[in-house]
């Protein structure tokens, strides 16, 4: 490669002196550890996307439940009139 690149000797020099450093247990709970840091993150997200669009299905059918109860009002102060009307 040209200037300032990496080759794969380099890379592979690295993984060595880390392996040598660390070891492959402590390597393999790190993974394991970042791994299920991914699969929590993913799930937290997954779980607040969901609860986001059932607040919003919750918000609409308060809505329309809200606008059921203005109407059966509305009905009621009609008949009401009505039945006074006849009074």
């Amino acid at each position: 490669m040209g200037m300032g690149g990496i080759s794969i000797w380099q890379l592979l020099i690295v993984l060595v002196i880390v392996l040598l450093l660390f070891g492959t247990k402590k390597l393999r709970n790190l993974g394991t550890d970042l791994g299920g840091a991914v699969k929590g993150f993913r799930s937290t997200m997954k779980d607040g996307a969901s609860a986001e669009e059932s607040s919003e299905t919750e918000g609409e059918a308060s809505q329309a439940s809200q606008d059921s109860l203005a109407e059966s009002a509305e009905d009621a102060d009609s008949d009401a009139d009505k039945e006074n009307a006849k009074v």
